[in-house]
Parts: structure tokens; C-alpha cells; sequence
């Protein structure tokens, strides 16, 4: 089961009405993604795709795949999900996996608490009142010296995700 928004569904069906059978390759194997050549869609070819659309963006972000899983999980979390739906949703055997993206959003809590809770207006001994905003501020520039770290953690994080997503397929494929 894959979950799936209505808006994605919408891109899959007029895929599969418009673009799909005017590049299939006869006979037609019934694989649902194709590469513009009519062949079937493997994941490296879908990685390749996506790593030269995000440097084409030319955004602060680099990657493919993952970097979509990281960025739908996180924002998910920050949403309000539950990390034990996100983790099923991941697919991740072990809650520890999905926990790295419990800490971007603890980020971005302390971040907003500092901009808006009321105890967070502080009195400074010899000027004016810090507002929250400048404390956030403040908190911002903290929390960026601690981005570094996180973003090893981040890494160490989707590189043993993606270990266990190729085991799981070179066990599943194995099995076959």
C-alpha cells in the first residue's frame, strides 16, 4: 500500500492517459513508469532524474530522492503527525531511523516558542526590552551553529536508511 494525496493521483492519471502511451515500447511489459525512451523507470534512473532537477532549481539543497522522503517527513512531523506513522510510512523497521527527523522539527518548536511564547520578552540590566522576535533571533543564531552537527547526523541518518532500503531489495530480489 502506498499512501498518496489526490493532487499526486491527478499527475499519475493524466500521466498514464497523456504521456504513457505515446512513448511506450511494443511489446508493452505494463510498467507503469517509463524512462522517454519507453523502457522501463529503475530507481537509479529515477534518482539521476531528480539529483539534476534539484541542481537545475539551484536552491541551498542538494540530493534526489531523499531529499524529498526528508522534506515530506519533516514537514509532516512539524504538521503535527505522529513519528510511529511516519516511520510506517518510510518504511523503517526501526523507530531510531525516523527519529533524526524529530530533531529539525524540536528545532524549528524551540525557534517558534522563542518567537511567540510571552515569557520569552526579556528585560535587558542596562537597555530596552528584548522582544521576542529578537530573541528569536538570538535562538536562530544558536541554533544555527548547532545545523552543522545535525546535518552529520542527517546524513549518517539517510545513508544507513538507504543500507536498509537496499538490503530489504537485495533480500526481497534474493527470495524471488
Amino acid at each position: 500500500m502506498i499512501p498518496i494525496g489526490d493532487r499526486a493521483l491527478a499527475w499519475v492519471e493524466k500521466y498514464l492517459n497523456q504521456v504513457r502511451p505515446s512513448i511506450v515500447v511494443e511489446p508493452d511489459d505494463g510498467w507503469r513508469f517509463l524512462t522517454k525512451e519507453g523502457t522501463q523507470m529503475i530507481a537509479d534512473h529515477l534518482s539521476s532524474l531528480v539529483k539534476r532537477y534539484v541542481e537545475a532549481a539551484n536552491t541551498i539543497k542538494t540530493g534526489a530522492c531523499h531529499l524529498f522522503r526528508h522534506t515530506m517527513a519533516t514537514l509532516m512531523l512539524e504538521g503535527g503527525a505522529d513519528v510511529r506513522y511516519i516511520q510506517q510510512m518510510l518504511g523503517h523497521s526501526r523507530l531510531e531511523t525516523t527519529e533524526v527527523y524529530t530533531h529539525v522539527s524540536i528545532r524549528t518548536l524551540k525557534a517558534v516558542h522563542s518567537a511567540t511564547h510571552p515569557a520569552h520578552l526579556q528585560r535587558t540590566p542596562t537597555g530596552p526590552e528584548v522582544t521576542p522576535s529578537q530573541s528569536a533571533a538570538q535562538s536562530v543564531d544558536e541554533t544555527n551553529h548547532h545545523e552543522d552537527d545535525q546535518r552529520k547526523e542527517l546524513l549518517l541518518s539517510l545513508v544507513a536508511e538507504a543500507a536498509e532500503e537496499e538490503s530489504s531489495l537485495a533480500a526481497s530480489h534474493f527470495a524471488s
